[in-house]
């Protein structure tokens, strides 16, 4: 009687879906082992890019005679139809296929038979992965810029609509010298064109091309990387192929500035937040992004706003997984890389929400004038012009501190504010005071006698407001 084959020999098929690695191996895969391993429960979302670096891998080698062009001509239609299926939900995906990768390419196999099987000809999912997350990292951060710039154009169109509006400027969250609003809304401008550039310049690093490194040491196949790169839109090449698979210095960088623009938007909120609490009264935040509450009738809480400066903590936290993620890793590919998607994909999805509910709320929040005007004059906002109308006149900086910090005791002292001291007083403890300093008194008079360049004088926000209009191609309307 014959005996069945040994299941460990090297002839014998593993159970179970076919490996694309399966050569070398007797056991099938332990399904807890695949549950475990698996990512295409999260890179999934790298369909596209996977897709189009396949058919650009394709093209390059029917152009170098290691593909026929019909055979290239055939892989890009059966990977087009893949795409199609895998956008109408009718793709199937499993845990035994293990990621994206194996699944489009398992797909173009079933489709094409021996021809799908030359596709991998070249290349190694090591490439092939950093390729792809380069891919969906350049669209990411194209969209972010684009949705920053939105965000910039609703703090401009504010800024046009309250120009004329003194506010009070804090340090230390106590009142420190008055400013237009426009000025202080401008300030969130500066900020999101700093994250802009960081895009820009973490673009320029993540726009070179690693396909065509093989798992870490090329290839001895007469392949033109330069076309992949050409077909792809990529600025540059890898120039060392052991660096170029598992380089994730761009991972890295993408999360600091998504995780460094979400702490701007956390200031933000949380300026916001205060700015329109019943203590404060400067801001009416839209009320359909705010909620309320189960128990309390009267409540209209800023969550949106709350939830904007929670969220930061998620990029935040992300940039330190990536960090500590890479700090062990040795040269060239390592599994732990698999790791490195979910926070990435968590940072650009966290961001892209965060900017999307920003933008409408910022066009839709209203100062109230009224409430501003009341309060305007406490706190003694125009101390330092004061002091500074002294040093014009040839009083020692320090001196004109002291004298003007006297008169601040008196009007405290009074419950007044500086421009309610009466002559006699000031004189007791200024010399030479007439009515030419007491022009400095006065918030909206300390706003307009500023002078320098990029201050919140009024002139000098107007040319802010027209910059700022040159820069993101908005209508002198402000629309």
């Amino acid at each position: 009687m014959p005996h069945a084959p040994d299941p460990r020999s090297p002839g014998t098929p593993q159970a179970g879906p076919q490996k694309a690695w399966g050569g070398v191996f007797r056991e099938a895969t332990d399904p807890r082992m695949e549950a475990f391993s698996e990512s295409v429960s999260f890179d999934r979302r790298l369909a596209d890019d996977d897709i189009d670096g396949s058919i650009a891998h394709a093209r390059m080698l029917a152009s170098c005679g290691l593909l026929t062009v019909p055979e290239a001509d055939a892989i890009a239609q059966a990977l087009e139809e893949i795409r199609a299926d895998i956008h109408a939900g009718r793709f199937e995906f499993t845990a035994a296929g293990e990621d994206i990768h194996l699944h489009v390419e398992s797909a173009l196999t079933a489709r094409l038979g021996d021809v799908g099987r030359k596709i991998h000809t070249a290349r190694s999912r090591n490439d092939q992965v950093a390729t792809d997350l380069r891919l969906h990292c350049r669209r990411a951060i194209d969209r972010i810029d684009a949705a920053l710039a939105d965000v910039q154009r609703a703090f401009l169109g504010l800024a046009e609509r309250e120009r004329g509006l003194v506010i009070p400027g804090y340090t230390h969250l106590r009142r420190a010298q008055p400013v237009l609003a426009a000025h202080q809304l401008l300030a969130w401008c500066e900020k999101f064109q700093r994250d802009r550039d960081r895009l820009a310049d973490c673009r320029r690093r993540t726009n070179v091309l690693p396909l065509g490194s093989g798992a870490l040491a090329g290839t001895s196949l007469p392949i033109d990387r330069d076309h992949v790169r050409e077909a792809l839109g990529f600025e540059a090449v890898a120039a060392n192929s052991l660096d170029a698979a598992s380089d994730r210095d761009f991972a890295c960088e993408l999360a600091f500035v998504l995780a460094l623009a979400a702490v701007h938007l956390s200031q933000w909120a949380e300026e916001w937040i205060i700015y329109s609490t019943q203590e404060f009264g400067f801001l009416a935040l839209p009320e359909g992004f705010c909620t309320g509450s189960s128990i309390m009738p009267q409540k209209i809480n800023p969550d949106v706003l709350e939830l904007v400066r929670g969220k930061s903590a998620r990029a935040v936290g992300n940039l330190q997984a990536l960090l500590v993620l890479l700090k062990g890793l040795p040269t060239a590919y390592n599994r732990d890389l698999q790791e490195d998607k979910e926070r990435v994909f968590d940072s650009i999805d966290t961001l892209e929400a965060v900017l999307a509910v920003t933008a409408p709320l910022v066009a839709a929040t209203r100062f109230d004038h009224e409430r501003i005007a009341a309060t305007l004059d406490r706190g003694h906002l125009d101390a330092t012009s004061l002091m500074e109308a002294l040093i014009a006149r040839g009083m020692p900086q320090r001196t004109a501190h002291e004298t003007v910090g006297r008169l601040v005791r008196r009007a405290l002292g009074r419950g007044v504010a500086l421009a309610e001291l009466t002559d006699e007083e000031i004189s007791a403890d200024c010399v030479g005071w007439d009515a030419a300093l007491r022009g400095a008194l006065g918030a909206s008079r300390a706003v307009e006698r500023m002078q320098s360049f990029g201050s919140t004088a009024p002139a000098a926000v107007a040319e802010q407001i027209a910059g700022w209009r040159r820069r993101l191609g908005v209508g002198a309307a402000g629309t």
